[in-house]
C-alpha cells in the first residue's frame, strides 16, 4: 500500500473538514442538488470524452496509486547480476528453472524469449512494444482523471449559475433566497474540492507510478538483452547502475 498517497487523502480531507467544523456543523456543507449538478455532470462529461471502455478500465489503473508494490531498481540489479553470473557459469539454459519463480510477467517473457534462443534484436522490439502499452495504458488513465480535474470546477460554475437564477427568480420569497444561495456556492466548493483533492493528484500519481515503472522494465530489458548477448556481469552491472542516481546505484563485492 503507498503510504503517501493514503497519508495526503486523509491529511488534505481531515484539514478541509477540521476548519469546516470550527466554524459550523458539516452538515452545512451537505447539499444533494450541489453533488448531483458536479458528479453527474463531470461523470457525464467525461463518458462523452472517452469511450465506455477507457472509464471501465480506470479502475485498474487507479489501484496503483494505492497499491504499489513496486521493487525497488537496486534489488531488480541484484537479481540480474545473479542471473549473469548463473548464464555466464552453466549457460543461458540454466536459467530456465528459475522462470517458475519470476512474479512479474514481463520479466518471465523476456526471460523465456532469451532462454528460448531468440535474437538480442528481436527481443528488444517485442519487449518495447510491451512499454510503449504500458505507457499509452496508464496515459490514458492520467488523462481521464486531469479531464475530470478540468470538467468539475466548471461544472461547479454551472451550479453556481444555476443557483444564482433561482436566488433572482426568488426575490420576492425572502426563505427561498438560502437555500438558492446555498446551492450555488456549496456547487462551486463540490468542484475545488473534488478537483484538487482527487482528480488532479490522482492524475498526476498515475504518470508518476507509470515512469516508474517504465524504469524498472527498461532496467530489466537492459539486463536480459546484456545477458542474451554473454557481456561480463560487472559490465551489465555498471550500465544498469546507469539508470539510477549515484545514491541509488549497487556496488557488488
Amino acid at each position: 500500500m503507498d503510504l503517501a498517497t493514503i497519508i495526503g487523502v486523509v491529511l488534505s480531507f481531515g484539514l478541509v473538514i477540521s476548519a469546516i467544523m470550527m466554524g459550523s456543523s458539516l452538515f452545512v456543507f451537505v447539499s444533494i442538488p450541489s453533488a448531483l449538478i458536479v458528479l453527474g455532470g463531470t461523470l457525464g462529461a467525461t463518458l462523452v470524452h472517452y469511450p465506455l471502455g477507457h472509464i471501465l478500465g480506470v479502475a485498474g489503473v487507479v489501484k496503483n496509486c494505492f497499491f504499489a508494490q513496486l521493487p525497488k531498481p537496486s534489488e531488480t540489479i541484484g537479481q540480474f547480476l545473479e542471473y549473469a553470473n548463473r548464464a555466464r557459469k552453466e549457460g543461458i539454459l540454466s536459467l530456465e528453472p528459475l522462470l517458475k519463480e519470476i512474479d512479474d510477467p514481463y520479466l518471465r517473457k523476456a526471460m523465456q524469449l532469451t532462454v528460448d534462443g531468440v535474437e538480442p534484436q528481436m527481443i528488444q522490439d517485442i519487449m518495447e512494444t510491451e512499454i510503449a502499452y504500458l505507457q499509452e495504458r496508464h496515459e490514458t488513465g492520467a488523462d481521464i482523471f486531469a479531464a475530470m480535474g478540468m470538467y468539475a470546477p466548471a461544472l461547479g460554475m454551472i451550479g453556481t449559475v444555476i443557483g444564482l437564477v433561482q436566488m433572482l427568480q426568488s426575490m420576492d420569497d425572502p426563505a427561498a433566497i438560502g437555500p438558492a444561495m446555498a446551492v450555488a456556492l456549496i456547487t462551486t466548493f463540490y468542484g475545488a474540492v473534488l478537483a484538487n483533492l482527487v482528480f488532479n493528484p490522482l492524475s498526476g500519481k498515475l504518470r508518476t507510478r507509470s515512469k516508474e515503472e517504465v524504469l524498472l522494465r527498461e532496467l530489466a530489458l537492459e539486463g536480459i538483452l546484456s545477458i542474451s548477448r554473454g557481456e561480463n556481469p560487472r559490465i551489465i552491472e555498471e550500465k544498469l547502475n546507469g539508470y539510477l542516481p549515484p545514491k541509488m546505484r549497487t556496488q557488488s563485492d
